[in-house]
């Protein structure tokens, strides 16, 4: 089934069942898919709103093209995601404990989220930009950063030599902490 154009306002996905299919163009405001199981759905060019996705079960499910705003997203997998086609973009999103385990994310952005305890192991994210991010406890390892943007982001810390940096584009005082592993005092 078939879903174009809608709009899906203040619904607990919970209590009210959505219905498996394809949702493309529609937008989700003030949306409650916390716990629910998406396996199926497939999402073109849709937006979330202030949606609260937290522990979704994100397991083939489908995101191409897809905006979220203001959403909570916490402990989500993406790696259990559809990988074809996948693209998303997050603006002030809380995505603490989430993981993109070996995800391919080039060129995404994150814009104004919290990222807190976010495991970055072996993504591809060539050209990604994390502005004002809050990075806390981040996992990079063995990832693709070349030519991402941590200008304006904060609180990473992460080794270089054990992700790939080229281009990679970082402000002080930030960047002193890629030095965290030496253990070096700096004035």
């Amino acid at each position: 089934m078939t879903f174009e154009d809608k709009i899906f306002t203040d619904i607990n996905f919970n209590r009210q069942s959505l219905n498996i299919g394809d949702y493309e163009y529609c937008t989700f405001k003030n949306c409650d898919f916390s716990n629910v199981k998406l396996s199926g759905f497939n999402f073109l060019e849709c937006e979330f709103i202030n949606c609260n996705l937290s522990s979704a079960n994100l397991q083939k499910v489908s995101f191409q093209d897809i905006a979220f705003i203001e959403c909570k997203m916490l402990g989500l997998r993406f790696e259990s995601c559809e990988t074809f086609g996948f693209s998303v973009r997050f603006k002030e999103c809380n995505l603490s404990h989430c993981s993109f385990y070996a995800v391919k994310l080039k060129k995404t952005v994150f814009e104004a989220c919290a990222l807190e305890s976010v495991d970055f192991t072996e993504s591809n994210l060539e050209q990604a930009s994390f502005k004002s991010s809050d990075l806390k406890e981040s996992i990079f390892f063995r990832s693709n950063l070349e030519k991402t943007d941590f200008k304006t982001a904060k609180n990473y810390s992460f080794d270089p030599e054990k992700n790939q940096l080229n281009g990679a584009l970082f402000s002080t005082p930030e960047v002193l902490s890629l030095l965290d592993k030496y253990k070096i005092k700096i004035d």
